[in-house]
């Protein structure tokens, strides 16, 4: 067998880079270190052949002139590439496993560093030639092309910069001057973001690396969720300061370490600037309690008597008139039974800490939040959990208006709030008058009903959406 090489080594080792390519296409993706393995064996099986022929890629192959000089000359060349190729596996085989799919890139660049050293090799050992001359004409050629391909090189070396400072990773939902996505790819050039809208951003990483970054996604513990809104200027900053106050009580997502905070962001002369800024648990999505927030903030502006820009009523109603139009077992009503039932409403102010329905009362009256945060609790053993929040807009007592039940829920106030309240004759005799509106009080009381039970039952540690607390912002 040794024999057989040492005489034709062009063929066994063009057999051997035959096998090679075959293995690697044939070979199963996992494990991988085993197909690293493969290779590596098989470029020292290559590099005992070489040896067993006489030839060395440190030296110029004896008879160069020869047809047998060339195919040994082709060989050494070979090996040098053959060496390179698997250096460049065996390497990125270490720097994915430690680095994940950030370290392709640095691999990539790697490749080409230790192939163009292999070139170089090979022309000084095998071919015999002046190496000194050949970096000077190849240093001339870089300026060149490196002043041609300027914007290209500097897209390759931010990314370089970007993988190994590691500012987001795949997966991270981030922000670019402004542009939001999810990190699909980090290539040579550039970063691709898909965006909310379903497209996908591809941004320099020249550009990325000079500018502001934001990384929704660390740390993954908690994330940060703001919201900013515009009210007008005339409007005292202390009132609308107080009702967005109001706005983080009533949202239970917020974690309460680090505090949620209300703050004016600017004053202008037609408008003032309020921001709301909070931070969620990594299981509640930010898009959500975002929805929410701007929810929340526009009941208890509109509770507190506020207007925001743009919301200059052009027919002045009551409060009361208004608050029934977000009652929404109450929108198939038309507006002269709304402005009936409003000039019935009564009103009265609470405390914080105090109990406004208590469970296994029956409740006389409807009660409509007009401003403020309610808590809605079920007993849980010796103790009471709170299954959520409510705010302005939001019924309690629909219990007693059907069939005169007793309550399921503990009702208490979180903040000062007040409440309007309609006699139950009156809802009774609506509900004969618009079965629409019993329909969508009996399909309230089922689900409230059916979604505490499942509460008690099931006993989660966390709300979950679609539990008990969707049943309070259904109304």
């Amino acid at each position: 067998m040794p024999t057989l090489i040492a005489s034709h080594p062009l063929i066994a080792g063009l057999a051997l880079l035959l096998l090679d390519i075959l293995a690697w296409r044939l070979l199963p993706a996992s494990p991988r270190p085993w197909r690293v393995a493969a290779r590596l064996g098989l470029f020292l099986l290559y590099s005992w052949v070489l040896i067993s022929a006489g030839l060395s890629p440190l030296l110029p192959p004896p008879g160069a002139d020869s047809a047998e000089g060339l195919a040994g000359t082709a060989l050494e060349i070979l090996w040098w590439l053959y060496g390179a190729r698997t250096l460049t596996v065996v390497l990125g085989l270490v720097l994915i496993g430690r680095s994940g799919h950030t370290g392709r890139l640095l691999q990539d660049v790697l490749g080409a560093l230790i192939f163009l050293l292999a070139l170089v090799a090979a022309a000084a050992y095998v071919l015999q030639l002046p190496v000194k001359g050949l970096l000077a004409t190849s240093g001339a050629m870089a300026i060149v092309v490196g002043l041609a391909l300027q914007s290209t090189l500097a897209d390759v070396f931010s990314g370089i910069i970007l993988n190994t400072t590691r500012p987001y990773q795949l997966d991270d939902s981030i922000a670019i001057d402004g542009l939001e996505g999810k990190v699909i790819e980090i290539d040579w050039r550039a970063t691709h973001l898909l965006t909310s809208q379903g497209s996908t951003a591809v941004i320099p990483n020249s550009l990325a690396a000079k500018a502001k970054i934001i990384n929704n996604s660390r740390p993954r513990e908690i994330h940060g969720v703001a919201i900013t809104l515009e009210v007008p200027a005339s409007i005292r900053p202390r009132r609308v300061l107080d009702a967005l106050e109001r706005t983080l009580r009533g949202c239970r997502d917020l974690l309460a370490t680090p505090a949620p905070k209300v703050a004016m962001k600017s004053a202008g002369v037609e408008v003032n600037q309020y921001e709301i800024s909070g931070f969620i648990g990594a299981g509640a999505s930010k898009v959500d309690v975002r929805n929410l927030l701007f929810d929340l903030a526009h009941r208890n502006l509109e509770a507190a008597g506020l207007q925001r820009v743009g919301e200059a009523a052009e027919h002045p109603r009551s409060r009361e008139r208004l608050l029934l139009d977000e009652v929404k077992v109450f929108r198939a009503l038309g507006d002269e039974e709304k402005e009936r039932l409003a000039r019935l409403m009564t009103v009265s102010d609470h405390p914080a800490g105090q109990v406004l329905l208590e469970r296994g009362d029956v409740a006389g009256q409807l009660l409509v939040i007009g401003s403020g945060v309610v808590s809605a609790a079920l007993p849980d053993g010796d103790g009471w959990l709170e299954a959520g929040r409510m705010g302005p807009g939001e019924v309690m007592g629909e219990e007693g208006i059907n069939g005169d039940a007793p309550s399921s829920a503990r009702f208490t106030a979180l903040t000062s709030c007040r409440l309007y309240r309609i006699d139950a004759a009156e809802i009774r005799d609506c509900l004969a008058q618009r079965s629409e509106v019993r329909t969508a009080l009996d399909k309230l009381q089922a689900f409230r009903t059916q979604a505490s039970q499942s509460l008690l039952t099931e006993k989660p540690t966390a709300i979950r959406k679609g539990g008990f607390l969707s049943w309070l912002h259904r109304r």
